[in-house]
């Protein structure tokens, strides 16, 4: 987990608004999570891409965490 202590915040933040909203109008993950929601998440592809697009706001969550314990 040290990785995640040296990641600049700069390229999680970044990461955050670019691959972790694109495309923006409405925000992938936002309808992904929409249909993980609604019990609509059911092919492999879907699955995939809210796991792509979840990523970056994953690893903000963890770096933040292991900010806030040290």
């Amino acid at each position: 987990m040290t990785w995640i202590e040296e990641l600049p915040w700069s390229i999680v933040i970044l990461a955050c608004l670019t691959l972790g909203l694109a495309p923006f109008a409405p925000p992938h993950i936002w309808e992904k999570l929409q249909m993980l929601a609604q019990g609509r998440l059911v092919r492999p592809i879907d699955w995939f891409d809210l796991v792509f697009h979840a990523a970056p706001w994953i690893l903000l969550l963890l770096k933040g965490a292991r900010t806030l314990i040290k």
